[in-house]
């Protein structure tokens, strides 16, 4: 059960007489103080257990007797012979599970828990582990829980003790600091404000450490790094001045923008909920994947769908349903899936144990129910393979379809480059340029640069010119003539499907040849 209120529900299914709860999480000690008290209001003694420490009283601390070594067959036993309300929080025990005969262990104790009389010896079993999967065995007699991260209100309450057992000072609005803390577990939240106050000291001038949200945001990133379900994403600080052309999806992003505002949110306007982006490979999918968070003024976060499978069985779907829980405790933000089709694609004849199917399911349930402000951006370059499903309204708010640059895209292009390799765009005749490259796509048109740059350096560290740029295309081999008929394939699908990303491609006349070119330059 996903739930916003997970003590709610692991009160309610205590009351209902559930035995055996299995919570996923990754915070062991905040759930754990948290179901103990739950179990505490609800008049059970909570004794928590891992193969390490063995048993001991959540409240007191005190050991529990288990008439032998710290096993589960003796944990069990232990139970049986209960004289009062117990519920026993089995830290870290899904490798255990996997013993077939501790798993026909386990649900038999179930069944009989389920089955006892005495309400003053009722017990209830808590698997707290970070892994999702449960042993087939186990799952008619078990219900599950997936305990969120940290709200934003947890956050702020978790700074306000911080700051009050240190005595140190923010520096700015309490809110920003809680917006960069946000998406961290409570562990990590407090280690990157002690890191804050660490890294801000400066000794020369004897000024205290103070909790910055610059430095927090910064451990943030490093944090999610290491976990290896997101990556944190520098977004393009020109933000969509960065892509040349594609105006209506640029002016459709700008309206989207709007509604992420307080009197959006008061009108009853809701959050974006993200956009398919399909097209010829190097259009500028990506590019408008990195500079849409920008313009919007959030963070990006990345999804790797290779990164989060894994050779064992549930561990795979485990990742990707915690990728989308950091995601939904981030935002407001921006979820980048590149590629998508090759995450989420036919599985047919995929030999993944069904990793790919059940990626599938997940995602698209996510994207159809998610509340959370967490705008996704999908990007596609091979639209046969993906799943009709995808493509259900509800779960984007629009799908694109970026072709390739028509003329005027073609010299805003080359004049984003030539300003990036910090050339004066005006110096070019940028116009014959377009002419020289037919039907180039975004990433040929921009690597005619650094190629020209490359050949001006060789003959002499001249300065970089027309000719330079012409050359580079002439020895260019565009991929819309290797692989024209799959580009004329997706334009017929996109043609009824989608909307086009910029206004239509003008028929271009035909590439002169290179004496012709040589002498429009001699004009």
């Amino acid at each position: 059960m996903k739930t916003n209120e997970p003590e709610k529900s692991f009160r309610c299914y205590l009351k209902a007489r559930n035995t055996f709860i299995w919570i996923t999480t990754s915070e062991e000690r905040r759930i754990e103080h948290e179901v103990a008290r739950e179990a505490q209001l609800s008049g059970y003694l909570p004794i928590a257990w891992d193969c390490a420490t063995g048993a001991t009283e959540v409240d007191s601390g005190d050991a529990v007797d288990l008439d032998g070594p710290p096993s589960l067959p003796n944990v069990v036993k232990r139970i049986r012979a209960r004289t009062r309300k117990e519920v026993w929080i089995l830290r870290d025990v899904h490798p255990w599970v996997r013993d077939p005969g501790i798993e026909r262990m386990l649900k038999s104790l179930a069944r009989d828990l389920q089955e006892g009389s005495d309400p003053k010896l009722l017990a209830a079993v808590v698997a707290l582990t970070p892994v999702s999967d449960i042993p087939p065995a186990l799952r008619p007699s078990t219900v599950s829980i997936e305990w969120p991260l940290p709200s934003r209100e947890q956050i702020g309450e978790l700074l306000d003790d911080f700051l009050k057992l240190s005595g140190k000072k923010l520096v700015g609005e309490r809110e920003n600091v809680v917006d960069a803390a946000a998406g961290l577990t409570t562990i990590d939240a407090e280690s990157a404000f002690a890191y804050s106050i660490v890294a801000t000291m400066n000794g020369k001038q004897r000024r205290d450490g103070v909790v910055d949200p610059k430095v927090v945001s910064e451990q943030k990133r490093q944090i999610i790094d290491r976990e290896k379900v997101l990556t944190w994403f520098d977004p393009d600080p020109r933000g969509l001045n960065a892509v040349g052309g594609l105006d209506e999806f640029k002016e459709w992003a700008l309206s989207r923008k709007m509604a992420l505002t307080e009197s959006a949110r008061a009108y009853g306007l809701p959050s974006p909920r993200g956009v398919l982006l399909l097209g010829v490979t190097g259009c500028g999918k990506s590019l408008l994947a990195k500079t849409i968070p920008t313009a919007w003024n959030i963070p990006l976060l990345r999804m790797d769908f290779g990164a989060l499978r894994s050779k064992y069985v549930g561990d795979s779907e485990t990742n990707l349903r915690q990728a989308l829980r950091v995601a939904e405790a981030v935002a407001p933000c921006a979820l980048w899936i590149d590629e998508v089709e090759k995450a989420l694609g036919s599985t047919k004849g995929r030999e993944d144990g069904g990793v790919s199917s059940d990626a599938l399911g997940t995602v698209l349930t996510w994207l159809q129910e998610h509340e959370k402000p967490v705008f996704v951006i999908a990007t596609a370059n091979d639209v046969t393979s993906l799943p009709p499903e995808l493509f259900r309204k509800g779960r984007f708010d629009d799908v694109f379809f970026v072709d390739l640059p028509n003329d005027v895209e073609a010299v805003a292009i080359l004049e984003a480059t030539l300003k990036k390799f910090k050339r004066n765009p005006d110096d070019f005749d940028l116009e014959a340029v377009v002419s020289a490259c037919h039907e180039f796509n975004g990433a040929e048109l921009a690597e005619l640069v650094p190629s020209g740059m490359f050949r001006a350096f060789a003959d002499g560290e001249r300065e970089l010119s027309t000719d330079d740029l012409i050359a580079a295309a002439d020895a260019t081999t565009p991929i819309s003539k290797s692989r024209a008929a799959d580009i004329a394939d997706l334009r017929e699908w996109a043609s009824s499907r989608t909307r086009p990303a910029s206004t239509p491609l003008k028929k271009k006349k035909p590439r002169p040849k290179r004496s012709q070119r040589a002498a429009l330059l001699d004009q």
